[in-house]
């Protein structure tokens, strides 16, 4: 059965977490809460701490000030509590080039009790590599030796799946269908997903929110999606029509702005909201979404500023 984590409570808590090296600070009192059941994002300029704060959940580098709790447990002081619901790939995963990739999960396994054959079995159908699993891992394109990686951090059944930088070098195919196996992962598994990526683009079409920090400073935390759902958040949409008086009458709701009439809605009711305009006689010239993307958001809370 998929891992449940408590609705009401966060997989996962950074709670002013800083950690220096000598006299420079790297991530600085970054505060955040990840919620159950969601891809969330970690998106920073180049230098902004992203690789610094996974290090950290992970146990990878130690914490200078401040904590984190992974499903209740201290990454500090409860750490082998803590670990034990963590998945995760920092950087790229390291497999045995010269054993098969099943052979490479089966030693995994090993060092984890209670890991069956049928589990083994499920994460390489989740990840879409029951045809070579077989195969030595040599073969495998970048890719696939990715979809490797994230079956190894699953076979646990992790409440929460780390990911530093897992596009890297893959070509759009491959982003695209490692998109598509996390969100399999959320849907059938339960897994929260915690991932970090340069590509903002790739961050919209796969995030349910995301955060954005710079110089290792929390901006800001943007909803991208309604969480169990395809749609985007309610944004506001220009309808350009003959008589915006008249469609305000018809629809209800909205503001006059730029020549027609602006109405919060969800994707889905726009088309309905059209046939009722076009049902009541009004002509509509254009409809246009006034909501801002990700990448406008992103420039506008970092100034500017590249990211990497």
């Amino acid at each position: 059965m998929p891992n449940k984590a408590n609705p009401q409570e966060p997989v996962a808590r950074l709670q002013g977490i800083t950690k220096k090296m000598g006299s420079k600070t790297l991530v600085n009192d970054l505060t955040l809460d990840i919620p159950p059941g969601q891809i969330f994002g970690f998106l920073g300029p180049n230098g902004a701490g992203k690789t610094t704060t996974i290090r950290m959940m992970v146990g990878l580098i130690s914490i200078s000030r401040g904590d984190i709790l992974i499903c209740g447990s201290s990454i500090r002081t409860q750490f082998e509590e803590a670990i034990a619901n963590v998945g995760a790939i920092v950087e790229n995963p390291e497999m045995y080039k010269f054993l098969s990739g099943y052979q490479n999960l089966r030693q995994y396994a090993r060092m984890v009790p209670g890991i069956t054959k049928e589990r083994m079995a499920e994460v390489v159908e989740l990840v879409g590599l029951t045809g070579r699993i077989n195969d030595k891992v040599k073969t495998y394109s970048l890719g696939m030796r990715q979809r490797l990686g994230v079956a190894q951090a699953l076979l646990h059944r992790p409440k929460l799946l780390i990911l530093d930088e897992p596009t890297n070098g893959l070509d759009p195919q491959g982003i695209r269908e490692l998109r598509d196996y996390l969100r399999r992962l959320c849907h059938e598994e339960g897994t929260t997903v915690f991932v970090s990526s340069h590509l903002l683009s790739e961050m919209e079409l796969m995030c349910d929110s995301v955060a954005i920090i710079q110089n290792g400073r929390l901006l800001d935390v943007k909803q991208l999606k309604v969480v169990g759902s395809k749609t985007m958040p309610m944004g506001e949409t220009l309808f350009e029509v003959d008589d915006p008086q008249a469609a305000l009458s018809v629809i209800g709701r909205g503001i006059f702005k730029s020549g027609g009439l602006v109405i919060e809605a969800e994707r889905e009711e726009i088309a309905e909201l059209n046939a009722k305009l076009v049902a009541a006689g009004l002509k509509v010239y254009s409809i246009k979404s006034l909501s801002r993307s990700l990448e406008d958001q992103f420039f506008e809370v970092t100034g500017g500023e590249g990211i990497g």
